[in-house]
């Protein structure tokens, strides 16, 4: 006989939650747990199951959703479910408010505990903030919604943020960037807990894609402008309106009057990039928005965002996107076919 353990998945339905990605995971993991029976019945009729194959986990997933009135209570009984070990704990992206950013002290010290007595703590999106708010992420790889990446890393920079990947599972935490990561979180606990082949199953049901993609072929590149320093903003403003020309760190220094090396670290404090790098997002941004509105070709965007040499603007792209222009056109643009 194949035992069954059931894992004990909690997630936090803190305010502001994404509820959709609430109970669409936890409908999700009841799929999965009907392929896990259809899977075990079929192997218990089989006359031979090999050693690997009965070594293999099938376990089912018990879920429950934690609403905020449950780790304020002071009740007896509702602090004794609170306290019960879990398996995995989830933080849902947010889509509303900003209790993400200073989540209650009670939360943390619940994360923490549950941590320290064995849980894996998840985050989908902006829930990464509340697990780094509980300390649990520092000197480790985390990642988030790119959008929030600034944020993320100026509230935490102990953490190393990791904006372009979609999913980092270190282990005893795993973090996913984007609202619909919860998804991409989803079928990596199905594949940890149960089997890879009951995850791309589960995948096919839900028709969406288990192969492995990156957060990075989805971000944009907005420039921070709120940062307080005139004179940089004065010079983002410059390169906005010029960004197609050749752009010198002595050219733009001497602009804002200052030498290279003061402007150097004035633009990089204020805007989070060397000056060439980020002449270099900006330019691709602009051939990315061309790549998905226009026919043009990717030698001719490349010259409209400021390359002389195609190779090295398609080299930047995939750098950047992760995605040659030719998938990336295919796979945002409305014009791909025609």
């Amino acid at each position: 006989m194949i035992k069954l353990k059931n894992i004990r998945l909690l997630i936090v339905n803190y305010p502001g939650s994404m509820q959709s990605a609430i109970i669409g995971l936890e409908e999700m993991l009841m799929l999965a747990n009907q392929l896990v029976a259809k899977f075990t019945a079929y192997s218990q009729h089989q006359s031979e199951i090999n050693s690997r194959r009965k070594s293999m986990l099938n376990n089912f997933f018990e879920v429950n959703i934690i609403d905020r009135d449950i780790w304020l209570s002071q009740s007896a009984q509702k602090k004794t479910t609170l306290h019960a070990k879990a398996h995995v704990i989830v933080l849902p992206p947010s889509i509303e408010g900003e209790y993400f950013v200073n989540p209650e002290t009670s939360l943390i010290q619940w994360l923490v505990q549950q941590h320290q007595q064995g849980s894996i703590i998840c985050s989908a999106c902006a829930g990464s903030f509340v697990i780094a708010a509980a300390g649990l992420l520092n000197h480790r790889a985390a990642t988030t919604h790119w959008d929030l990446a600034g944020m993320f890393a100026k509230q935490f920079p102990q953490v190393k943020v990791n904006s372009e990947r979609i999913l980092i599972n270190d282990g005893d935490i795993i973090t996913a960037g984007g609202l619909m990561s919860w998804i991409d979180l989803g079928l990596e606990l199905v594949a940890q807990f149960t089997q890879p082949a009951i995850m791309r199953q589960l995948g096919k049901y839900l028709i969406v894609d288990t192969g492995p993609r990156e957060q990075s072929y989805y971000q944009s590149f907005k420039p921070i402008l709120d940062h307080g320093d005139k004179i940089i903003l004065r010079t983002q403003h410059f390169i906005q309106a010029n960004y197609q020309q050749a752009l010198p760190i002595t050219k733009l220094a001497q602009q804002c009057h200052l030498t290279e090396r003061t402007f150097l670290r004035h633009f990089v404090t204020a805007t989070g990039f060397k000056p060439n790098a980020y002449i270099q997002r900006l330019r691709i941004q602009k051939a990315c928005d061309l790549l998905e509105t226009t026919v043009f070709t990717f030698e001719v965007i490349s010259h409209k965002v400021g390359y002389e040499d195609t190779s090295a603007c398609r080299k930047a792209f995939v750098k950047i996107t992760g995605l040659t222009p030719k998938n990336f056109k295919r796979r945002f643009s409305r014009t791909a076919d025609r």
